[in-house]
This record gives structure tokens, sequence and C-alpha cells, in this order.
């Protein structure tokens, strides 16, 4: 019997368990699923924390009800990968895992760390984050009570996880600023190392003018070198100084510890893929999905998802030793919560910036593309049904995995 062992049942391994199980014979296939936890966060949903949007049970769930029958999951911590032999070795009952094929999924995650001076006195005071569960807690607590002040939202370096949540964070303090009355006491910055507010040109355009309306400041190309948590100040590399009251921030993120200890990543522990086909560059028999890989695109869910659609299909090819002729295009989509209940959604890939137009039917919609709209907030908010009903499960989703140009304009 051949072995799959899945390591990470986060968004990228929990899909890719489910869409595995229903197409390999369970008399010649035995899936293996490994995570250190039990509880499944849905993490798009720490931006809405803060501002009393969602609560805490929205967003947690227990991964085992995601998990398909027939796949064995094992709660423990992952020691080492061991490609040379087929094997992991996970910290229970030190035991080792055998594998014909590997697939990674083990995320990438904030570590606060990484900066100088920012987990000083200051962490979970008047410095905080919301893309930790109990940082998005501790910051709902903070603004409960928030005198008002300049409130910094720094981006400490890239890549980072769901690249639009900074500028959706600052859209809705300035919505929930206005709401509690007190917009004319709050000064908003985002310092960020992009030039501009995205990266890509039309998009990064439309996201600063919509900046500069609501009297957002943009401090661009900020590279953040240390945070002085005594005087409330950032500085920069450059020796810029960006003054702060509430700073909340985007840290650093790396993948896996267990992916450097094993000699399988770069300097971030993110594992070096073929960005097509999701293949490690050395290991013949070793993938990696989700956030866990190195590509040049979103670290996104929807990334997750798309990349998901494209490795099913290449994967039975792969172990029938037939080529993989899908590639994968670096497609991404993301609805961006501007605030007073409206969104903007971009819809992107390698090679294609965001453009105009109506997504997902031609010219019908219901959702504009690069246009701020009320239907545009509500995709956002059904989202999260639909996350815990039909994506985690590996049920089909109505978009395609390669983006289409359809319904687009340039």
């Amino acid at each position: 019997m051949k072995k799959l062992l899945i390591l990470g049942a986060g968004t990228a391994g929990t899909m890719i368990a489910n869409k595995l199980s229903h197409v390999l014979s369970r008399d010649e296939w035995k899936i293996t699923l490994v995570d250190q936890n039990e509880t499944h966060y849905y993490q798009p949903g720490f931006l809405f924390i803060p501002f009393g949007i969602y609560g805490e049970n929205d967003v947690i769930k227990p991964k085992r009800d995601f998990i398909p029958s027939g796949v064995d999951m094992i709660v423990s911590e992952i020691e080492l990968i061991e490609p040379e032999h087929n094997r992991v070795r996970i910290a229970k009952d030190n035991r080792h895992l055998q594998y014909d094929y590997l697939i990674i999924a083990t995320g990438t995650h904030p570590r606060p760390e990484e900066t100088p001076g920012l987990t000083d006195a200051s962490w979970r005071k008047n410095i905080h984050d919301f893309y930790t569960f109990d940082g998005a807690v501790a910051l709902t607590k903070h603004l409960r009570t928030w005198q008002g002040g300049k409130l910094v939202v720094s981006i400490m370096e890239l890549p980072y996880k769901c690249p639009v949540a900074p500028l959706e964070f600052i859209f809705l303090a300035d919505w929930y600023f206005h709401e509690k009355g007190m917009r004319d006491k709050v000064e908003l910055t985002l310092a960020t190392p992009l030039p501009g507010a995205f990266t890509k040109p039309r998009a990064g355009q439309l996201l600063g003018n919509i900046l500069e309306e609501k009297n957002i400041k943009i401090v661009p190309e900020f590279y953040t070198e240390r945070v002085d948590s005594e005087q409330n100040v950032l500085h920069s590399y450059d020796e810029q100084e960006v003054p702060y009251d509430l700073l909340v921030v985007v840290p650093v993120n790396k993948g896996a510890d267990v992916i450097g200890r094993s000699g399988l990543g770069d300097e971030l522990n993110h594992v070096p893929v073929d960005k097509h086909t999701f293949l490690h560059a050395e290991y013949d028999n070793i993938f990696a999905l989700g956030d866990a890989a190195g590509l040049p695109t979103s670290k996104a869910g929807s990334v997750a998802h798309f990349a998901a659609e494209v490795f099913v299909e290449n994967f039975l090819r792969y172990i029938d030793g037939q080529e993989m002729t899908e590639q994968f295009d670096g497609h991404a989509n993301c609805f961006i919560e501007s605030g007073f209940g409206k969104g903007i959604l971009i819809d992107f890939n390698y090679d294609v910036e965001p453009l105009p137009g109506k997504f997902p039917l031609p010219g019908i919609g219901p959702f504009s593309l690069l246009q701020e709209s009320e239907m545009n907030h509500w995709g956002k908010m059904m989202f999260r049904w639909m996350y815990w009903n039909i994506l985690l499960k590996g049920k089909e989703m109505p978009i395609t995995a390669q983006m289409s140009m359809a319904g687009k304009w340039s």
C-alpha cells in the first residue's frame, strides 16, 4: 500500500486531504494528515474581530470536523523531515512516519520577535497585531477604550499572508472611528515597504485614491529596522521615523521551523517549488502547497484553493508516471473590505494585473472588479459560509482554477 503524508491541516492541507480521499483508492493508498493542534481558525475573520463585526466563536471550529473518513489524522508537533529516507519524525511517541509522497502544507506564521523592540514591554499594550486569534482579541479590548491619537498600521517585511489585509484594517478603522464619533481624534497612517498601496499598478492607484479620500496617510518604501517602544517611534533602515500612539503591525511572516531544521526551505522557511506544478526543486516525491510554498504570488486562501484544483489533476497523472500537463497560473482572487458596507474585488495571476470588469459572469457579475460596491462587501461576508461548508471540504466552487479574461477589459 502506498503512503501519502500531508503535513499541516490548515486551509491547503485540509482541502487536499478531502479532494484526494475521493479519488485515491482506499485499497491502494493510506493518507495520513499531521498537525500540531486541534483547532481550525478562519483566518480572514481575524480582521473583523477588533471592530466587533465577528465574535470569537465565528472563526473557530474543530479541525476534525473537516477531515474525511479514511484519512488518519495525527495531532503532534513535527520534529524533522528526512527526505533522503522518505520519512518524517513527529514528537508524539518520537515516531517516524514513512511516505511515498509528501505534501507540505505547514503554512506561514507571524514572527514578531524577528523585529527588534517589537515584543518589548509594550507588546499587546499599545503595540498589537491582528494576524493571530489572540492578537485580534487583545486588540478588540484595546480599541474599546482607546481615546484617539496616532494609529499606525505597519508592515514589517514581505511576503506576508493576505497582502490586502493591512489596507482592509485601516479602511475599517476609518469606518469604526466614524461610527464612534471620534474620527477627528484619530490620525491614520499606513507604513509599508511597498512603493504604494498595492503591488499591481491599477489596483495600487485605485486603493491609493481611496486612502487619500479617507484622509489616511501612506508612508511608502518604509522598511522597519526597529521599534522604539519607549518613545513610541518606528525606525526604518534609511533613518525615517514614524511616531505612533497605537501601533498595529503585520509582523515578519516565516514558514514552519521544521522546514528550516530539515533544510527544505529558503531564508524565510518557505519551500522552493515549481510555480506551475508545486514539485519541490530537489526532491521528486515532495510537493508544497498553500502559504508554505515559495510561489511568486499572494499568500492567500484563494491561491491555495486554485492551486489545489490544479494540483489534484497533476498528482493523479504524476503517480501514474505521466507528465503533469496542468500549469498553475498564479490565480488570486481577493475581496477587499473598504468600510461603510462596501468592498472591492480584484482578480489576477502571475502575468495579468487586476483589471476592471464583471465577475464571475461576464457583463453580469454580480461582483464588480476593481470598483467599490456594496455587492462586493456582501461577497466578502458570504465567503465565511462558503469557506466552512464548501472550500475546506474540497467541494467544487463556481470559479475556474485558471484565471479567465472573460468579463474583463483593459
